[in-house]
């Protein structure tokens, strides 16, 4: 395969689909302005799938250099999305842990907005931590990152991993890495990484209800109210109420 024909191609491909009006509307998802195309998210995922459905012999390793060119290329959000819709169908079993650098430096280099994180969190480090489960702890330094996108993910991409089964196996993150998490970024100043933080409580909250209150019953002064509210939002209903009037006070 020569790389920079099929980034182009695919490139080509996804340009084709372009819809202004759907562009238009995608907008009042962000609080700024985004380029977009105007092409939904299957769609994008579609067209990774569609050129490697006649392509099923091009190496992983093949498909990594296609996803860096891709990104490196980039002008709209639907290209981003693109350049790790290349890598989803190989990256449980047939990518190792150099993986990580690189969404890292993805992260921090072309990711812009929220959609684009979570995009890589749930759809290319998700499939890939199910083949690497005990990769995820190298996750919690990106909490000291320079990005906020990377210190969103260090959240966003364990929110699957609270309890999950992994072949058959139950993989539980320890709670002092989801906690030890929302502790090191509770003071950030950018909302989607506090977000993340109340995204991430909220789904450990279904689980562990108990530790979870107590961890806010302990941090609430210091924590956003948002992200406050987020994690209280799936809790049995007498607890919901009695940790928001604590927020309230």
């Amino acid at each position: 395969m020569n790389v920079p024909e099929a980034a182009g191609e695919l490139s080509t491909t996804l340009a084709a689909r372009a819809d202004p009006d759907f562009a238009a509307r995608m907008q009042r998802y962000f609080p700024y302005e985004i380029r977009a195309l105007g092409v939904g998210n299957a769609a994008v995922a579609g067209i990774a799938a569609d050129y490697f459905r006649d392509r099923r012999d091009v190496p992983a390793a093949t498909r990594l250099l296609l996803a860096q060119e891709l990104l490196a290329r980039a002008k709209y959000h639907e290209e981003v999305l693109l350049g790790f819709a290349v890598l989803h169908k190989v990256a449980r079993t047939q990518l190792g842990d150099e993986l990580l650098d690189h969404c890292e430096h993805w992260l921090g280099t072309y990711v812009s907005n929220w959609a684009q994180c979570d995009d890589l969190c749930l759809k290319l480090l998700y499939p890939f931590f199910l083949g690497h489960p005990d990769l995820i702890p190298r996750t919690r330094r990106w909490v000291e990152s320079d990005s906020p996108w990377v210190r969103r993910a260090a959240n966003v991409a364990v929110v699957k991993f609270v309890r999950r089964t992994v072949g058959r196996t139950v993989f539980e993150l320890p709670l002092p890495h989801v906690l030890g998490n929302c502790v090191r970024l509770m003071h950030d100043d950018d909302v989607y990484v506090q977000k993340g933080c109340g995204w991430l409580l909220k789904v450990t909250a279904e689980v562990h209800p108990d530790e979870v209150a107590e961890f806010l019953r302990t941090w609430h002064t210091e924590m956003p109210r948002d992200t406050f509210r987020y994690a209280v939002e799936k809790m049995d209903p007498r607890l919901r109420r009695s940790l928001m009037e604590l927020g309230q006070g």
